[in-house]
Formats: C-alpha cells, structure tokens, sequence
C-alpha cells in the first residue's frame, strides 16, 4: 500500500510540474489542432518543425512571388509592412517562435513572476523567458502592441543572445534599443516599429507559443517567416513546401522567358500563358543547362503549371 501510495504522489508531482512547466504556452494538443494540416515532424511542444533545408531554400525567393501563391490559395492576411530595420539588406528566413505581451497589471505580473521564477526556475524579466526556448533557425515573432517609448524588447544583450542560440533575426511589433551596438552583430538584423533609447517597462508576457497577433496577420507557431526589405510574410507550416517549390519555379520561368522573348524564339504572350508541349520540352533543356537553379522533373512541371494563375 505504501509503494502504491509513493508511486501515486509522484505522478501528481510530475503533472503538477508538467504543467507550470506550460504555463502561459498554449497545450500541445490545441497547438496541433490549429496545425492539424501540418503533416510533418514536430518541436516536443508541438511546433511544426519545417525542416533546415526547405528553410534555406525560402532565403532565395522572392517575397512578392511567394506572397501571390499564398493570395491564391486564398490566404489573403498573411503580409504585413512598415517596418524599421537595423540593415536594409539582410533577409530574416526560419521557424516562428511566438510571444504575446500585454501592458502590466500589478496583480497579474506579480503572480506571472512568482510562478516563473519559483516553478519554472526562470530569471529575469518576462521579455527574456522566449529567448529560452529559441533554437537554431528559429525566429523571434512577439506582439508587443506597437508599443515605442517603453517598449523595447531588445538591446544589445539581448540581441546577441537571440543570435547566438538562433542565427536569425526577429520580427517586433514593439520597439528595440541600442541600435549602434546591433548593427554590430554581424549577421543580425531586426524588423521593428521603432527605435527607442528607452528601457522596457509596463509590459508582461501573456503567451508563449500561442497564436498572436502582428498587424493584420495571424501568426502561429512554425510557420516560415520570410522578412526581406518590401516587409514580412507569415506562410503557413503546410503551405511552405509549396509556396518555396512554385515561387522557386517563377524564378526560373522569369529567366528562361527573358532569355527566349529576347532571341526572339517565344513571344511574352507565349510565355505568360499556359505552356504548349514544345514550350516545356524547351524549358527542361533549358534547365538542365543551368544546373545552379535546381532540377525540375516533367511531372513537378506538369503539376505546378496546372496551378497556374501568376
């Protein structure tokens, strides 16, 4: 009866930590129910993982071809603008990690702190506990609001630690400071409303990995963040493969028609349209000979022209 008793206080100790363990994160099971088209491996959390070689193929398309395959799978609120950068020319290409912070409420802090810091064995500010969980290729996502003054998620510190554990950057509807020692992470760039010489204040994170809210763009956790100068594209986990591999192939269908319009062989008519047979014969060889821009089969052309309506 003892044992049977011992064995059943740890369980309750295990789920007990297990929980505040999650605290403030959405459940693992309601995170795969918002991904359930996500059929690929996961994070232990239940984050689709995408994996690093689809992520290194998306850092070489562009935002405008990978927007209008989005636009006509009907996923029309998936872009957001107006950003301030540190560099106009350093893309930010990974995995979404996803924080929610809200203007303090004493009450609410103070009980948020104490489970984090006694519990969980976090330290810090709240604005800190996400960089824990970062990993590589990882993309800091955080709603903070739009707030400026008070509002800076980052300084210098913090922003060599997120560069450290991800290699990437981060997206902030929020503010960053110390932007003279940022420009100095080599590598590192940041797409925020603003830059402030203030510290960060009246704020509190209110969700970690859950659904938030940047502009006017639903962001769940995992999807592939694609933030180029024009501003950031949030793509769904399910639809990375596709949106990569279609706009990859406007790429090279938007070379191989400047090459044949200009030797005069295809009109632009021929080319912006539905290919003819001799038209896809022609571009396979074409490929073949340009073998820096990737392989393509005639059943992958087939397909992804079947589609077509860029």
């Amino acid at each position: 009866m003892k044992s049977r008793l011992t064995v059943l206080f740890t369980l309750v100790a295990i789920l007990c930590v297990d929980r505040s363990l999650v605290a403030q994160t959405i459940p693992k099971d309601e995170l795969i129910f918002l991904t359930s088209e996500w059929k690929g491996e996961r994070f232990a959390d239940g984050r689709p993982k995408i994996s690093d070689a689809l992520v290194e193929r998306a850092k070489h398309i562009g935002i405008d071809d990978a927007w209008t395959v989005l636009k006509n799978e009907g996923y029309t609120n998936q872009f957001e603008g107006n950003w301030k950068l540190i560099h106009n020319d350093i893309s930010v290409t990974g995995r979404a990690v996803t924080a929610m912070f809200m203007p303090s409420r004493p009450d609410v802090e103070k009980t948020i702190k104490e489970r984090g810091i006694t519990k969980q064995g976090r330290k810090g500010n709240t604005n800190t506990w996400p960089i824990e969980t970062l990993t590589k290729g990882d993309v800091y996502v955080a709603d903070a609001f739009g707030k400026i003054g008070g509002g800076t998620l980052m300084g210098a510190t913090l922003g060599n630690a997120i560069f450290s554990k991800t290699g990437n950057g981060v997206v902030f509807n929020g503010a960053a400071r110390d932007l003279q020692e940022l420009q100095n992470i080599n590598g590192f760039n940041a797409f925020v409303r603003d830059f402030h010489p203030s510290f960060l204040e009246e704020m509190v994170l209110m969700g970690l990995n859950s659904p938030i809210r940047i502009g006017n763009v639903m962001v769940l956790p995992g999807d592939l963040v694609i933030a180029q100068r024009e501003g950031v594209l949030f793509v769904p986990a399910h639809l990375a493969e596709q949106v990569v591999s279609t706009a990859e192939f406007v790429t090279r269908k938007d070379q191989f028609g400047f090459e044949t319009v200009k030797s005069g062989r295809y009109t632009t008519g021929q080319i912006d349209s539905q290919w003819t047979d001799e038209i896809k014969t022609d571009f396979l060889k074409w490929l073949g000979q340009h073998p820096e821009l990737g392989a393509m089969s005639r059943p992958e052309l087939d397909k992804v022209m079947s589609k077509r309506t860029w």
